[in-house]
């Protein structure tokens, strides 16, 4: 065994990534709202053009953008997309007491609605937000215009940039 990746689990093979825009603005509320951690998550074997799929994160270890599961290359694993870099800007999530301070003499089935209505325009913003590139990690590499007596400060996390295109 080399060590290199083989081609059908190089990441580096992927020119476009696509996702739904409701599974990124899914995926985007339920991280920002609760203490799950749900990502994008493209599996090998890799090709130009892979789909990503929502994905609930199990450990803490493997939340965000990167390989999980990968070998030290980081090339044979699942590759997780944290939705915050799938989209452009995001927009603040509309908080009850946001909604209730708005109308404060509402009854409570009207500043049900309105909070419902305000999140509901939150995730009709992040769906038309969905797009551009992401930077996913390749692997680790030596940088040897640097010497240092820390090894580990001599390695750098090498990214592949893929263009992310939209469904939905």
């Amino acid at each position: 065994m080399t060590g290199e990746p083989g081609p059908e689990t190089d990441p580096t093979r992927i020119r476009s990534v696509a996702v739904h825009r409701e599974d990124v603005a899914n995926a985007l509320e339920a991280t920002l709202r609760s203490d799950r951690t749900v990502v994008l998550r493209v599996t090998p074997p890799y090709a130009g053009r892979m789909r990503a799929r929502i994905h609930r994160v199990e450990t803490a270890k493997q939340g965000g953008s990167g390989i999980a599961g990968g070998d030290e290359n980081g090339s044979s694993g699942p590759i997780h997309l944290d939705p915050r870099e799938l989209v452009e800007t995001i927009p603040a999530y509309p908080e009850v007491d946001d909604t209730t301070a708005e109308r404060p003499g509402s009854d409570l089935e009207t500043r049900r609605k309105r909070h419902a209505e305000a999140v509901e325009t939150w995730r009709e913003q992040v769906r038309q937000a969905v797009g551009g590139t992401v930077s996913i990690p390749i692997g680790r590499r030596r940088d040897s215009s640097v010497r240092r007596a820390d090894a580990e400060s001599d390695e750098r996390t090498e990214t592949h940039d893929v263009d992310v295109v939209v469904l939905g």
